[in-house]
Order: structure tokens, then C-alpha cells, then sequence
């Protein structure tokens, strides 16, 4: 299947790193968001993200105007949709949202089209039970941030074609990305990893073990992992990581994927990571810095 037109559901962090990338490999996007406001945000984050390359020689004023002009904001989602011939979904990771959106998108896409989820955790076959296309629903899962990671999971359910497969595998390609292919189960590959580790450095933080810098120190130069797990927790969203830890230990039914006391008591505070000015560590400075972590 060729792709000419891609429209992205969602204008947060992902899904603006989503479109931004779905521009610079040549498609129509557009990018639609039900909230004015963060479809602007969305669309001033890429515009940012497009200067910065800019004002560090790795990209040109003449890139970016060739990129910009493939890019437009929408804030009617039939309109995003209507010529569509891949649509991502990139909202929170609700699943009675995403299954309105998915009947939504099921009414309004194309019957070409290929619908992909940018879930981190959530059952692909449950969301593409709100389509009478299961067929054409795969998961798409992208890395934070968009532009910059070069992995892209795909995550088939049982009624995914192969067909769908491939031109998702195109898509990623296109796209500069290395793609993976996964079954549907919680967590996928990368979650269910990625969030054990992180809720074990944050149990080892609690426990005192050692300071967060010198856990993530630990990671980087002892492993050659090229982020620690405590600032990678940061930089993902705490709640994120609680979210995806919870669907994993209700799956599983197994209470070893708990989120530690001290990841929900940072969640319960707002204190979110990256996003939010402060997590693990401080990012007020723009940098991180060490913060003293008590269980109440």
C-alpha cells in the first residue's frame, strides 16, 4: 500500500514527535487534537523542534519549509481523516478513549486505511474491537522523543493481516525508524521490560541503596544503557510508568508488577517527571538534579 496522506489523533509530546516525522518522510499530515489549545502547543513543539536543528546546523531553513508545508493542524477529526491512508491514534492511555476513538476513526477513514495505536501497554485486540475492521488495527508503539529514538514496535493481534503488517513495516521505514514486531500481550517487548527495571531502581532509591544519579550511573557505564532507569522514568511520565506497571499486575495477576509505594506517592504529589518540572530528580534548571525522596 502506498501512503501519500497520514493524519495523527492526538497533539500531546508523542503525538506532535508522530507527525513532525510523518512530514520529513514526504506525507500529507495533518494532526488533530479536539483541544484548541493543544493543538497548538502540538504545532509550536514541532516548530521548535524544526529551529533548534536549525540554529545547530543540522537542519536547513529550506528543510524545514518543505517539512512545514506538508504539516497542517486540524480541528475536525473527519477532515484530518477523510483521505487518510494511515491514521495513528496518540491519546492517553485510557481505553474507553481509545476505543471511542477507534469506532470514531471506524466511520470516518477510509476502508483502505490503516489505523495504528501509539499504545505503550494496552490490548491491541481490544481496540480494534471498536472497528468492524480488525484487520487494518495494529499497534505502533513509539519511543519518546519521536524524531530522535529509531525504534518503532509493532504489536499485531490475532486479526491483524499481513497485509497491515507490511505496510506498517513501510511506514516505519519510511520513517527512518528500525521496526519490531510483537504479539499482543501486556506490555508488548519494551513496557514490560522497561517498567519492571524502572520500578526496581526506584524500589533500590527507597531502600537507600544508593543515591538516583549513581543508580543511573550504574546503568549507563555498567550496562551501556544510554539513559538510567530512574531518568528515563522521568523523562517517560511517572504516570505513565504506574499506569502501564497496574495494567500489567491486573493482566498477569501477579502482584511482583506493583508499582512501588514511592512511584505512586510521587504520582499522588503531581510530581510527574520531565513534564512537570520534577520527578525523580529536579528539572526546574532544565537539568537533572538530586532530590531527597521519603516514604510518607
Amino acid at each position: 500500500m502506498k501512503i501519500n496522506t497520514v493524519a495523527v489523533i492526538g497533539a500531546g509530546t508523542m503525538g506532535a514527535g508522530i507527525a513532525q516525522v510523518c512530514a520529513q518522510a514526504g506525507w500529507t499530515t495533518r494532526l488533530f487534537d479536539a483541544f484548541p489549545e493543544g493543538l497548538t502547543r502540538g504545532m509550536e513543539r514541532i516548530d521548535a523542534f524544526w529551529d533548534k536543528g536549525i540554529a545547530r546546523g543540522k537542519t536547513t531553513p529550506e528543510q524545514k519549509a518543505e517539512w512545514a508545508g506538508r504539516l497542517t493542524a486540524e480541528t475536525d477529526m473527519a477532515a484530518a481523516v477523510s483521505d487518510a491512508d494511515l491514521v495513528i491514534e496518540a491519546v492517553p492511555e485510557l481505553p474507553e478513549l481509545k476505543a471511542k476513538i477507534f469506532a470514531e476513526l471506524d466511520a470516518l477513514a477510509p476502508e483502505h486505511a490503516v489505523l495504528g495505536t501509539n499504545t505503550s501497554s494496552l490490548s491491541i485486540a481490544d481496540i480494534a474491537a471498536a472497528t468492524q475492521r480488525p484487520d487494518r488495527v495494529i499497534g505502533m508503539h513509539f519511543f519518546n522523543p519521536v524524531p530522535i529514538m529509531s525504534l518503532l514496535e509493532l504489536v499485531r493481534h490475532n486479526a491483524t493481516s499481513e497485509a497491515t503488517v507490511q505496510a506498517a513495516q513501510a511506514a516505519g521505514a519510511a520513517m527512518g525508524k528500525t521496526t519490531i514486531l510483537v504479539k499482543d500481550v501486556p506490555g508488548f517487548a519494551t513496557s514490560r521490560l522497561g517498567v519492571v527495571l524502572g520500578n526496581e531502581a526506584i524500589r533500590m532509591l527507597a531502600d537507600g541503596v544508593a543515591s538516583a544519579k549513581d543508580i543511573d550511573t550504574a546503568m549507563v557505564l555498567g550496562y551501556r544503557h544510554p539513559m538510567g532507569p530512574l531518568a528515563l522514568t522521568d523523562l517517560v511520565g511517572l504516570d505513565v510508568r504506574r499506569d502501564i506497571l497496574l495494567n500489567l499486575q491486573a493482566s498477569f495477576n501477579d502482584d511482583t508488577y506493583a508499582p512501588h509505594p514511592l512511584l505512586e506517592q510521587l504520582v499522588a504529589e503531581g510530581a510527574l517527571g520531565k513534564k512537570t518540572g520534577k520527578g525523580i530528580y529536579d528539572w526546574s534548571s532544565g537539568e537533572a538534579v538530586e532530590r531527597e525522596h521519603r516514604l510518607d
